[in-house]
């Protein structure tokens, strides 16, 4: 032990030309100007935040009113999928049509290529959180309305829901006519990217509208955070495939995608197949 102190302390010595022999702090002085330098070097990649007083759904959502919207998966037993469209053509189009409700429809589907036997189910409540609660409270006095609960339980595997607001720059998602197919492209993003997502995909949408196939941009605020959805709508998935390929002959598209890319830790594509009562056909 006390010969590797002599050794390291060695290492530290220098001998004078009058013989005195003195410690050098060579060693410390060489790790303190390496710890700034890499302090330095470190600071280069850390992302400065500037200061906001707005929450991001502020930043983000349409200002001139106050939709919100909620997104449903349902996971249907494969043998109750014929039954359970059945189901909901009888009491969701009630339902979308009642003034008394103040939530409409927008859209309602059967995956096609994606998770299997599932329906996903599109809402607007137009007045934000007050109307859906409204919604909701009413149609737990509805009779009919809980029966048709019971009975669609007894089909599901598993449901999930998530509630939304729209991006500003998206169009608003209204009835058209078919025969479509729509793709419902989900991304999960990274915490923390969210206003850069919107930032290029404000300009990313004008290479996006040359067959009006834009239908609706979403991001989440209950239930999977950090989640985009993009609803998109197309007459085969050959027009798909052209439609998609005729983005790229737009300058700045390809930046938008390399840009975006880094944002995302994981995405998923639906197509999906619109049920008889659905609004957008």
């Amino acid at each position: 032990m006390a010969s590797r102190v002599l050794q390291t302390v060695g290492n530290g010595l220098k001998q004078t030309t009058n013989g005195q022999v003195i410690l050098t702090i060579r060693s410390l002085s060489a790790s303190t100007n390496r710890n700034r330098e890499d302090s330095w070097f470190k600071s280069l990649f850390v992302r400065k935040v500037d200061p906001r007083k707005d929450a991001h759904s502020q930043l983000l959502a349409k200002k001139e009113d106050t939709n919100l919207y909620k997104i449903q998966f349902h996971n249907v037993k494969p043998e109750c999928l014929d039954a359970y469209n059945k189901l909901c053509e009888e009491v969701l189009p009630s339902i979308n049509a009642d003034s008394h409700y103040p939530c409409e429809l927008i859209g309602t589907w059967n995956t096609w290529y994606g998770e299997q036997d599932q329906a996903v189910h599109l809402w607007r409540y137009r007045g934000g959180y007050p109307a859906l609660t409204e919604v909701m409270n009413k149609l737990r006095q509805n009779k009919e309305f809980m029966e048709y609960r019971n009975e669609r339980g007894k089909m599901l595997l598993s449901r999930r829901n998530q509630l939304l607001l729209e991006f500003s720059f998206w169009n608003e998602p209204t009835p058209r006519p078919g025969p479509n197919i729509y793709e419902l492209r989900s991304y999960q993003l990274r915490p923390g990217t969210m206003i850069e997502w919107g930032n290029y995909w404000a300009r990313a949408i004008e290479f996006r509208q040359q067959n009006s196939e834009a239908v609706g941009g979403f991001f989440s605020q209950i239930g999977s955070l950090y989640m985009v959805h993009h609803l998109w709508a197309y007459k085969d998935l050959q027009s798909r495939e052209d439609t998609r390929n005729a983005a790229w002959q737009h300058e700045g598209w390809d930046e938008v995608v390399y840009y975006t890319v880094p944002l995302i830790q994981h995405m998923e594509s639906r197509i999906m197949i619109p049920m008889k009562t659905s609004p957008l056909k």
